[in-house]
């Protein structure tokens, strides 16, 4: 975790980062994001054994991955409980459970719109329960549904699929939506995110202190 970036907010990686890196990032005055991957299962984290071979389905595009079947709420509860219980004990601000549109991708089981809304409140309610924050990362269709459940959005590329709009709801509600793109030019992107209301940047897509901000 690179501390440099005058920004108000960082979004950094729950398991990597310690309770310190967050306390050091207060100290300067930012807010702190949880980020934890609650749609897939991966295989370099230290609790990559307390999920069972049956929850485990394709491989998602990162090496090391693969979906989980988030029907199983009784199953994936208790283990995404321990990992926001992390989150809140080293400080975090706020979580951004990332991979919540499973039924919109292959993933090896017949997931359905219904079953992704059920399994996405319930994130959000771990995160309350715990007073943390919590993030509504991509799932673009289901944002009205969602909007009422999360206190943010994050979102990577809308630009890039003429998206954005349906970010809407969260910036009429009041939320604070974080927009990053990858390939787009920013003079391409930051006239509509401006218009829009959202707080947008362009990224490398390794993660790193780079960013070219609207």
């Amino acid at each position: 975790m690179d501390p440099s970036a005058d920004v108000p907010v960082y979004d950094i990686d729950g398991f990597e980062n310690s309770a310190s890196d967050v306390a050091r990032l207060h100290r300067d005055g930012r807010k702190v994001i949880c980020y934890i991957n609650v749609g897939a299962w991966e295989d370099f984290r230290p609790d990559k054994d307390a999920f069972p071979r049956s929850v485990l389905g394709a491989a998602n595009r990162w090496h090391g991955e693969r979906r989980l079947d988030i029907r199983r709420l009784s199953v994936l509860r208790p283990i995404m409980e321990r990992r926001f219980d992390m989150c809140r004990d080293k400080g975090f601000d706020a979580v951004e459970p990332d991979l919540v549109e499973g039924y919109s991708n292959r993933t090896g089981f017949p997931l359905t719109a219904r079953d992704q809304l059920h399994y996405n409140r319930m994130i959000a309610e771990i995160a309350h329960e715990r007073g943390l924050s919590v993030g509504l990362k991509n799932d673009l269709p289901q944002i009205p549904q969602l909007v009422g459940d999360f206190d943010f959005a994050v979102n990577e590329e809308c630009a890039q699929y003429d998206e954005c709009e349906r970010l809407t709801p969260f910036v009429k509600a009041g939320k604070a939506v974080f927009h990053v793109e990858y390939e787009v030019p920013t003079g391409d992107f930051c006239p509509q995110a401006r218009r829009l209301g959202l707080s947008s940047m362009r990224k490398k897509l390794e993660p790193g202190v780079w960013r070219k901000a609207c």
